[in-house]
């Protein structure tokens, strides 16, 4: 049985959802961090600028065309619009996507290390280790180009002293993806005071890295 693709209300629903998560589960604090989602007709939904997630209603949410224009909303979309809509127009298999400053990823930001895949699911959610970017000002188009640059074989990308940068075929794929690099951080960092770090095996990291394009695009 065919699954029906989601309707642009249950679209704006999960991504509003997303946000309330992302900031209930401490990815973000205030009003930091932002997301945006692909609906069926190839606009994009994003969340608006300095709005409280927590309050946050459906109505908040703009709608732009894939190169920005604004169709609908009464705000202002997030400042982060260029990196969100360039991820979006270059990558047509992926979604949603999902900015935020996740503590511990955060700490591999500022000090531009990447976050290693040193676990198996890591490799299968989102495609092996996760880069750090060189650093490019916040809202510019040149931080646009430098992230999806990143993101050809990744789920996710660490943007050089500024936070993390998600992506998947739903709002909840990216939040996925998120808790997945922010807990793996977070374990990363702990076991360097255990000892040096032992990764998986190249070749099955390798294997299992493979589900993760196959999952993206529906083809090795």
């Amino acid at each position: 049985m065919t699954i029906p693709d989601p309707s642009p209300e249950e679209i704006k629903t999960e991504l509003l959802w997303a946000a309330q998560e992302m900031l209930r589960t401490g990815l973000v604090e205030g009003t930091a961090g932002n997301l945006a989602a692909r609906l069926p007709d190839g606009r994009v939904v994003l969340t608006p600028s300095s709005v409280d997630y927590a309050t946050m209603t459906p109505e908040d949410l703009v709608v732009c065309t894939p190169d920005g224009e604004v169709l609908e909303g009464h705000r202002s979309p997030t400042t982060e619009k260029a990196l969100h809509l360039t991820v979006l127009r270059t990558y047509p298999e992926l979604g949603a996507t999902m900015h935020c400053h996740a503590k511990h990823v955060t700490m591999f930001a500022i000090t531009r290390q990447p976050v290693p895949a040193v676990v198996e699911e890591f490799d299968v959610y989102v495609g092996g280790d996760v880069a750090c970017t060189d650093y490019r000002e916040t809202g510019t188009q040149e931080l646009a180009d430098e992230v999806a640059g990143r993101l050809a074989d990744r789920a996710a990308v660490v943007m050089a002293n500024h936070g993390l940068f998600c992506a998947g075929r739903r709002p909840r794929d990216a939040l996925h993806v998120a808790a997945l690099v922010e807990r793996t951080a977070e374990i990363v960092w702990g076991a360097r005071m255990l000892g040096p770090i032992v990764g998986v095996p190249e070749d099955i990291g390798a294997k299992y890295a493979s589900f993760y394009r196959f999952g993206r695009t529906g083809s090795f």
